[in-house]
């Protein structure tokens, strides 16, 4: 059985609000940066808690390569957010 949160069936679509210019950017829910459209800058959706931070089987569920950018860019948002 696979993850439910990794079946692209069960991909959402937000708007969110690119912090830089205001222009609305379309992000799917496995999606948590992407460039804005408008002014090139990153945007970055809030990111609420999921099984990728807690889960001990999360790198292997997911592939290295998925986990190893999600960290990246969590880490990338908590310190733009630092200032």
């Amino acid at each position: 059985m696979k993850c439910p949160g990794q079946d692209t069936r069960n991909l959402k679509v937000e708007i969110v609000r690119c912090q830089n210019c205001g222009y609305d950017v379309e992000f799917f829910s496995d999606e948590i940066k992407r460039k804005c459209p408008k002014c090139k800058k990153d945007v970055f959706k809030e990111i609420i808690p999921n099984c990728i931070e807690w889960c001990k089987y999360a790198e292997k569920c997911v592939g290295e390569t998925f986990y190893r950018n999600y960290m990246e860019d969590k880490k990338t948002k908590e310190l733009k957010e630092k200032g």
